[in-house]
Parts: structure tokens; C-alpha cells; sequence
């Protein structure tokens, strides 16, 4: 079982109800489509730090990192990464990466619970 996070460059939506057509939209031009874009540069500094703090799952041979796929940066594409994690690991990696995107002026967005995190 994994848990999900949506991460992308844009305006803060206004509330979690525009945030899940925001993240649908880009969703479904940047995931859905079937055609491959390299992830945008904010984005890929992004996942570079989230991946400073644990391993890409490629890389983890102790079983220590929250990231369910690997490499991490696949799950990116243009301005939008939709990455899943451990369940398990959930609670601390996702106020991590939820901690991280505000950091760095980009909106995240719990597809579970269908909000906006901090």
C-alpha cells in the first residue's frame, strides 16, 4: 500500500477543492498522456533534495527509504511529479516533502485526502 503526494510549480490554489482540478488538469496533460516530458529544473531540484534526505529506492540496499518507485525523478514530468511512498513511512516523509515544496515555492497537494498541505 502507498501513499501519494502531487508536487507542482504554480499559484497556490485558493482551496483544496481548485487544487484537485489543478492537479487533475496537470495530471492528465503531463501523466495521462502518454508522452514523456523531461521534468522542469524546479522540479528536478525538488526530488535532488527530497533524495538528500533518503535514498533513492534504487539505491537503498538497507530498506530505509519512504519512496515506493524508483527512480524517483521518473515520476516527474514537466512542471508536475505525482510520486508514491511507504505507507508505513507516510506520516514523517510526506510533512518532509510537504515542508520541502513550500521551501521552494511549489504547491503540494495530498491526493488521498484531496487538500492542499501547508
Amino acid at each position: 500500500m502507498s501513499y501519494d503526494l502531487a508536487v507542482w510549480e504554480g499559484e497556490r490554489p485558493t482551496d483544496d477543492k481548485t487544487a484537485g482540478q489543478v492537479f487533475s488538469d496537470l495530471y492528465d496533460r503531463y501523466i495521462d498522456s502518454g508522452t514523456e516530458e523531461p521534468p522542469s529544473e524546479r522540479i528536478a531540484a525538488y526530488v535532488a533534495v527530497l533524495l538528500e534526505r533518503w535514498c533513492d529506492l534504487t539505491e537503498d540496499d538497507e530498506d530505509t527509504t519512504p519512496w515506493s518507485t524508483g527512480p524517483l525523478i521518473n515520476e516527474a514530468s514537466g512542471p508536475l511529479i505525482y510520486f508514491p511512498m511507504r505507507f508505513s513511512m507516510a506520516e514523517e516523509a510526506s510533512a518532509y516533502a510537504a515542508a520541502v515544496a513550500e521551501s521552494m515555492g511549489l504547491v503540494c497537494f495530498d491526493v488521498q485526502q484531496d487538500r492542499l498541505r501547508p
